[in-house]
């Protein structure tokens, strides 16, 4: 479990800036730190447990995780 929440951060790591949408194809978001870190959290206290790994690649916050897992 500590391993698979770990790759999730990992993955969550990865959030997308606008100076690299041209390489990544993605567009940036700007996300307030205090929802970065209450995401974080989130992902720590296993509230995010039911999520697929690859929802937490390139999204700004555990919202959008969410809501590319559906």
């Amino acid at each position: 479990q500590t391993v698979e929440r770990a790759r999730k951060i990992q993955r969550f790591l990865s959030q997308p800036f606008a100076v690299a949408q041209v390489f990544t194809g993605f567009e940036g978001r700007l996300v307030k730190l205090k929802d970065t870190i209450r995401s974080f959290q989130e992902i720590l206290d296993g509230k995010a447990d039911d999520l697929p790994e690859s929802a937490f690649y390139m999204v700004g916050d555990i919202e959008d995780a969410r809501k590319k897992a559906e």
